[in-house]
């Protein structure tokens, strides 16, 4: 039995707008599942974990049903996971609680293919107490980031690495667990993150060998909801705490305010969803996730090839780095017009894509892309056919 992308999209009610998604990089459509999820959390939750009453002790389970669903999606440890509003702010609080160990006479190395939120806080912390900063680059041409920099990059007085999964603008995976192997050897850390691979890989803490792994539900149609997950959970109770709560301990350390327990309800139900996107998938969550996003990467592996076979054909358009190593998410740029333009032209035929990501990329600037209009980035998603590649064909075919 092959991927079942027609039940998938069964199960996701907003498909019926009539538009084409192709904007998974915004956040993936909201499953039904997760939706009613997160209801039933709002009317039978309580906005404490803590008490005698019946509502506090369903939100304490579900709090800790998060966590340990957080945990299979990474094979991870549920004392580990540290959930937040999103992984802009739980990174932010991370690199606030390591700034002590990044002063003046110690490197931070970041990467060009990542996201601002795995970027602008190291950049304040160094900024703020002299550390040096050193940047991996990618190749113009493949947009790919070359393993052997960072033997390089990474020197004696090194103390963190901040480094992308996968590039959620050009798809690009660059090699994490070398990376990690090389800080580990200075006594470093890696902080990955995963906002562009998931759920488009099975991510493993282990075999990425990071340090902290971040996430972002909506990246696979979760709620607003951000997670940390830390290797070796010790470590929390290690680094200086951020918690307004003088006596907490373990992931509590990191986790600054209260939750919102009923979005945490719909983070478990999202996992879930994941875990069963292959309809054979049985077992633990883990290893059903296994099979699940395996299956997916068999189907957006055929749909990828062909969305490149649909691009390459268009008139003028320059499709920006082709990793051998991806995510199935590209950008590209179209002769003579601005990226704003393409979006536009494509959402007057009901076909989301993304035009400018949140916070700019510095990749794109780096690539020189920016200064001439800049690029318009597509992803797949579980619930996307060849049907609406097509479409996507006709409409650029058909720019003026």
């Amino acid at each position: 039995m092959t991927y079942d992308v027609a039940r998938v999209r069964g199960l996701i009610p907003s498909l019926g707008d009539g538009w084409i998604h192709l904007d998974p990089q915004i956040g993936m459509l909201v499953p039904d599942s997760v939706s009613r999820a997160v209801s039933t959390g709002f009317r039978t939750s309580s906005f404490s974990h803590t008490g005698r009453h019946p509502a506090a002790a369903r939100s304490a389970r579900i709090l800790e049903a998060a966590k340990v669903a957080v945990a299979d999606l990474v094979g991870g440890d549920p004392a580990g996971v540290v959930l937040g509003p999103d992984r802009a702010a739980l990174l932010a609080w991370l690199a606030e609680s390591l700034s002590s160990r990044l002063g003046l006479g110690t490197g931070i190395v970041l990467s060009r293919l990542d996201d601002e939120a795995n970027v602008a806080p190291w950049l304040r912390i160094a900024n703020r107490y002299g550390a040096h900063v050193r940047w991996a680059e990618v190749e113009i041409e493949t947009c790919e980031m070359p393993a052997w920099q960072f033997e390089e990059l990474i020197g004696p007085t090194a103390r963190l690495v901040a480094l992308t999964a996968a590039s959620p603008i050009v798809g690009s995976a660059p090699s994490v667990r070398v990376a990690a192997d090389r800080v580990h050897e200075v006594g470093g850390l890696l902080v990955a993150d995963a906002f562009g691979a998931a759920p488009y890989a099975l991510i493993d803490i282990e075999e990425l060998n990071a340090d902290v792994v971040a996430l972002s539900a909506p990246s696979w149609g979760g709620p607003q909801v951000g997670a940390l997950v830390f290797r070796d959970p010790a470590f929390l109770d290690r680094i200086p705490s951020m918690s307004l709560n003088p006596y907490a301990k373990g992931s509590e350390r990191l986790e600054v305010g209260g939750h919102q327990y009923a979005l945490l309800s719909g983070l478990t139900t999202s996992i879930d969803f994941l875990a069963g996107l292959d309809e054979r998938a049985r077992g633990s969550r883990r290893e059903r996730l296994e099979l699940s996003i395996t299956s997916l990467q068999d189907y957006h592996d055929q749909l990828f090839e062909h969305l490149m076979e649909v691009l390459d054909r268009v008139t003028g358009l320059t499709v920006i780095g082709r990793a051998s190593t991806r995510i199935p998410t590209v950008s590209f740029t179209v002769a003579g017009m601005q990226a704003e333009k393409v979006a536009a032209k494509l959402a007057d035929a009901r076909i989301g894509t993304v035009s400018g990501m949140h916070g700019g990329s510095r990749l794109l600037d780096a690539l020189g892309v920016n200064d001439e209009g800049g690029a318009v980035t597509v992803g797949l998603a579980p619930y996307t056919t060849r049907w609406e590649i097509d479409q996507l064909g006709r409409a650029l075919s058909a720019l003026e």
